[in-house]
């Protein structure tokens, strides 16, 4: 059954499209922003500079000496009416909203008192009347009264355009008024309101988007036009050749490269679809092909590893009816298959033979070596030779026919049940560890031999270990101390006898359910890249104290011999 087809989305087209204009427009906007700057700049240091032309005429209007009589008198001077006239007609006729002169109280200018005070007869703004105080506006205003009057300024400019005030935006230049002497008398104040530039502003605000709307326009259609010519057509074809293929999953007829002839990255698209329909199909058949052989590899896999488990002593406890000690041991493949192998059995009825071993490599080729070591070392040992015989005859069984050069750490014992004597060889093998009674568990640093199958003629160091009631041995290989965490630290030895000292009396099923608990918290959710094998031995001392006898060894079949 066919699929539905989907709906499609945004076209390519329109991406283009809209990325251009959207570049477009931020390009146009910056430009707009950094030209109304600039151009709100000029227009109002134009307006500045008029402002202050308009003061310094307006200021040879007032005669500065005569001040303190326009301060006096007022209207009553015939000087001062003259005066008022003059401002008055000159306000009206440059423009100004408002012409004033005042005096600051020069205590703290705080207030101000207006002297003479003209407008703009067409404006709706209200005169201040001769003599008329009021406070000044805020700090700027005193900070600039008090410059003027103390000589370190000539001019001063406010604008205001922002928040709240009372006569709309505004510039106001102020010029000092000075007598004969060079005192400051009184302040010329020239005020013009901001609507001019503000009309200026938005007129150049509108003929900028109308520019940019045009141009936008335009691009959007020529690149459409274009866009659809060269790339929609192809692009839409190839889409739809791949909507096929992932429907049908069969090569198509007639290739892309037959009808697109584009030079370009779209020609090496349909080039690259076609040789991918011809992959996949190739691919789909070698894939059919490769996983009917995995599932008969890994139905071998699964039988190679029962096998081997089979192999291993897995019934526990093994001797149910033997009181002399308790044993328990697990192996835990990184693979299917691995290369560690553990054994016990009975020599006889008094002695224990023990093993743990781990074979060089990993997977099927260390199984194998695995097995055949595993039963040649069985092989020798039930013979009843001691760990140095058992040992040697075995390296000199697989150096003989060993061409693919591996080799195996053994660490083998045999304990003397009614003794607790344990005579044990290493061959290249970890450290075993031990608790005696009373005690807690310790590395035994015994004597390391080399590794068996790594050259003949080797000779092994047997030594012995007196095992006291209760006491407790712990073989284990690399997989456990080199359980690497995420942060590529490694468990270690330390991490071995930690988890063992925190119940060193449990029974060895529990002792190796511990170790194996604290190695999985420490490495979390790390992958396991070598196999864990764990052994333990529990000493419980001389069964014939029980009331059980057994047979003391001898001949050949005595390990000790």
């Amino acid at each position: 059954m066919k699929q539905k087809k989907k709906k499609s989305g945004v076209g390519i087209v329109f991406k283009s499209v809209s990325g251009i204009v959207f570049l477009l427009g931020l390009f146009s906007a910056m430009v707009s922003v950094i030209g109304f700057s600039g151009f709100t700049d000029a227009l109002l240091k134009q307006y500045t500079d008029d402002a202050f032309h308009t003061a310094d005429t307006a200021s040879l209007l007032v005669e500065p000496e005569h001040m303190e009589e326009y301060v006096r008198k007022g209207w009553q001077s015939e000087q001062y009416k003259t005066v008022w006239n003059h401002l008055d007609s000159f306000c009206n006729s440059s423009g100004s909203t408002f012409i004033y002169v005042i005096r600051p109280d020069l205590s703290d200018y705080g207030h101000i008192t207006f002297v003479f005070s003209t407008i703009d007869h067409d404006s709706s703004f209200t005169v201040y009347d001769f003599g008329y105080v009021r406070e000044t506006t805020n700090d700027e205003y005193k900070e600039k009264y008090r410059r003027l009057y103390a000589g370190t300024s000539t001019q001063e400019l406010v604008i205001r355009d922002r928040g709240y005030i009372e006569t709309a935006p505004h510039i106001t230049a102020m010029v000092p008024l000075k007598d004969t002497d060079g005192k400051t008398t009184a302040i010329l104040c020239v005020q013009r309101q901001m609507d001019v530039l503000t009309t200026a502003r938005n007129a150049y605000i509108k003929n900028v988007l109308i520019v940019l709307i045009i141009l936008v326009l335009f691009v959007i259609a020529i690149q459409s036009i274009y866009l659809n010519a060269v790339c929609l057509r192809p692009i839409k074809q190839i889409t739809a050749e791949a909507s096929r293929f992932a429907e049908e999953n069969t090569a198509i007829a007639q290739k892309l490269t037959d009808t697109i002839h584009n030079k370009d990255e779209i020609g090496i698209l349909a080039e690259s679809i076609d040789r991918m329909e011809e992959r996949i199909v190739s691919y789909v058949q070698d894939l059919t092909r490769i996983t009917a052989e995995r599932e008969r590899i890994s139905t071998e896999l699964s039988l190679a590893t029962k096998i081997q488990v089979n192999m291993l002593p897995n019934t526990f406890p093994p001797f149910p009816e033997r009181k002399g000690f308790d044993i328990f041991a697990s192996m835990e493949p990184a693979k299917e298959v691995g290369g560690d192998f553990y054994d016990f059995f009975l020599v006889d009825d008094n002695h224990l033979c023990m093993v743990i071993a781990d074979v060089s490599g990993k997977g099927v080729p260390s199984a194998l070596f695995m097995m055949s070591s595993k039963i040649i070392l069985a092989n020798y040992a039930k013979m009843g030779n001691s760990p140095q015989k058992i040992m040697e005859a075995t390296n000199e069984t697989i150096c003989a026919n060993n061409r693919e050069d591996m080799f195996v750490t053994v660490w083998l014992g045999i304990l003397e049940i009614t003794t607790g004597r344990l005579k044990a060889v290493n061959a290249g093998h970890e450290y075993p560890i031990l608790k005696q009674p009373d005690g807690k568990f310790e590395l035994f640093k015994d004597k390391h031999g080399f590794v068996v199958g790594g050259m003949d003629g080797l000779r092994y160091k047997e030594y012995e270990i007196m095992l006291q009631k209760g006491a407790k041995l712990f073989l284990y290989t690399d997989g456990i101390p080199e359980a690497t965490n995420s942060e590529k630290k490694m468990f270690g030895s330390d991490g071995i006898l930690s988890a063992l000292n925190r119940m060193p009396d449990a029974a060895p099923e529990q002792l190796l359910h511990n170790v194996r608990k604290a190695v999985d918290g420490f490495v979390k959710e790390a992958e396991q890249f070598d196999d864990m094998t764990m052994l333990c031995l529990e000493y419980k001392g001389n069964p014939q104290e029980e009331g059980k006898c057994y047979e003391q060894p001898h001949g050949n079949g005595s390990p000790d011999k």
